[in-house]
């Protein structure tokens, strides 16, 4: 059905324009009060997309926001478990212990290392969300 409907979609959609040498100006003073004439340069958001570009955009943009909010999920849990299993003993009370208590701070530096990048992962992911909210993409998937 989904199949039917898409070849549906791409009959009906319209042909995309070609420009050609006629159509552009020659000389550099047109665009320049072309570009004045609209206000100056714009950005690529102001400039509108077909409605197909801009849903996959949209689904790009879902798909890389839940890739990522996995991997940042996954990151918390390995560091979580990582901090858990950090028991540092008295060190005259085994036979090992200060070899013991040696692997537990390197556990502890893994610990930090990880939270720096759990931390850097998670700025991405949120500024990865605020690009999709302001490109106009509700929380359906800016937030999946």
């Amino acid at each position: 059905l989904a199949r039917k409907q898409r070849e549906k979609q791409s009959k009906t959609a319209k042909p995309k324009k070609v420009v050609t040498n006629e159509e552009i100006p020659e000389s550099p003073s047109a665009t320049t009060s072309d570009a004045e004439h609209n206000g100056g340069p714009h950005d690529e958001a102001d400039v509108q997309h077909p409605a197909g570009d801009v849903l996959k955009t949209g689904d790009a943009y879902k798909a890389e926001i839940a890739q990522r909010k996995a991997a940042v999920a996954d990151l918390k849990t390995q560091m979580d478990k990582l901090n858990g299993s950090i028991h540092f003993v008295e060190a005259n009370a085994y036979r090992n212990g200060v070899e013991y208590n040696k692997r537990q701070a390197q556990k502890q530096q893994e610990v930090e290392r990880l939270k720096s990048q759990y931390e850097e992962q998670k700025r991405d992911l949120e500024q990865m969300q605020e690009n999709a909210r302001k490109a106009g993409f509700g929380s359906a998937v800016w937030d999946p």
